[in-house]
């Protein structure tokens, strides 16, 4: 069985909540073909999925929204990537339906989100299921002008979908398909607390150590800024942490979520997956708030019904205002479930099962299909 992976070339998260449902479907399926196709970076890839085996194509199935850092967006920018994807998509489709035909093997396609994954999967008439918090029409849609048009073309693309598995902190999905709510989606941290915590020279209190993570994209920040909180180690991915007497760089092949056992706070942007994996490591987060992405309000909405949390404005960010010294503010409702990436797997696994007798063959291509 092939399982033919279209992943989101925005950002890490939708990488990073892929690979939690590519780990839990290898444990249960390890010679199974997982073929990722996407522009993501390869390194980022093998990291989240922690040794599995795996293929990966390189295609650029979506373009999101082009960012300047992990808190703004450029919708001028975000307009022409996509004339340019316009231009691309229609040889690519061509290549990589001519390849899953020469394969041979039964194949379903799963996307998290590219809409062009419906014309992929159409070429073929194979399975296709949706993992998605949200979709593209719900981004673009208030992004207005000539987003608009962009946002219906999406949502048609989405309504062609076989199943939606339908993860929490979500958007609104009308794509009048069958939906699986699912729990949270997290992998586990993989590495040894005790040998880390020595390895960083981390104080025993879990309560004194603060990650400041921004996805991907990341943020500048004065290092010099950490001087202002004496009393916490701050860890993050900016090397210049290393200037600093309580800053400690990430060191090469850890995540952050290998290092959430050892922490008690995270300084983060609004963002999916590391809410998911704050969340289930018992973290409080302090948010740095963002405007012109309609997902982050929709984030800082479940942090306050489901997370310990702080809101920080953007400015209060840049002046080294991060309340490390206040207390986090309690959830205005109770947990989410954790299992998502499980239940993904299984409902996965049910669909590929159902398609393992039905190889893939090229006269099967639909001609009709194009962009």
């Amino acid at each position: 069985m092939l399982i033919y992976i279209c992943l989101s070339s925005h950002g890490y998260g939708h990488a990073s909540r892929t690979a939690s449902v590519l780990q839990a479907l290898a444990q249960r399926r390890p010679d199974w073909r997982l073929v990722i196709s996407s522009a993501v970076s390869p390194a980022f890839l093998n990291l989240a999925l922690g040794g599995i085996r795996h293929e990966l194509r390189p295609c650029r199935w979506d373009v999101g929204v082009v960012q300047a850092d992990a808190l703004g967006a450029d919708p001028e920018a975000t307009l022409e990537a996509l004339e340019q994807l316009d231009r691309d998509l229609p040889a690519q489709l061509e290549r990589e339906a001519a390849w899953l035909a020469a394969q041979g093997e039964p194949a379903v396609v799963l996307a998290d989100v590219p809409p062009a994954a419906a014309l992929l999967a159409g070429r073929l008439a194979l399975p296709l299921i949706w993992l998605a918090s949200f979709g593209w029409d719900a981004i673009y849609e208030p992004m207005g002008g000539p987003f608009i048009a962009r946002a219906a073309a999406c949502r048609e693309l989405y309504r062609r979908g076989d199943l939606l598995l339908h993860c929490p902190l979500d958007l609104p999905m009308e794509w009048g398909i069958p939906a699986l709510r699912i729990g949270l989606t997290s992998s586990v941290p993989r590495l040894d607390c005790a040998a880390l915590a020595q390895q960083l020279q981390l104080p025993a209190d879990r309560e004194r150590c603060v990650l400041i993570s921004f996805g991907g994209m990341g943020k500048a920040y004065d290092p010099g800024l950490l001087r202002l909180w004496p009393d916490h180690v701050l860890l993050g991915p900016d090397p210049q942490l290393a200037q600093e007497p309580n800053g400690r760089p990430f060191p090469a092949g850890v995540r952050p979520l290998d290092l959430m056992p050892l922490c008690s706070r995270l300084i983060t942007k609004p963002g999916y997956s590391s809410f998911c994996e704050a969340f289930s490591q018992g973290l409080g987060i302090h948010l740095v708030r963002r405007s012109g992405f309609a997902e982050a309000p929709v984030l800082e909405e479940a942090l306050r019904r489901h997370g310990h949390h702080r809101l920080l404005e953007p400015a209060a960010f840049e002046a080294g205002e991060w309340e490390l010294d206040q207390p986090l503010l309690p959830p205005e409702g109770g947990p989410l479930a954790a299992e998502g990436a499980s239940e993904a797997a299984e409902a996965l696994l049910a669909i590929a099962e159902k398609r393992s007798a039905v190889p893939i063959d090229r006269g099967e291509l639909h001609e009709n299909a194009v962009v």
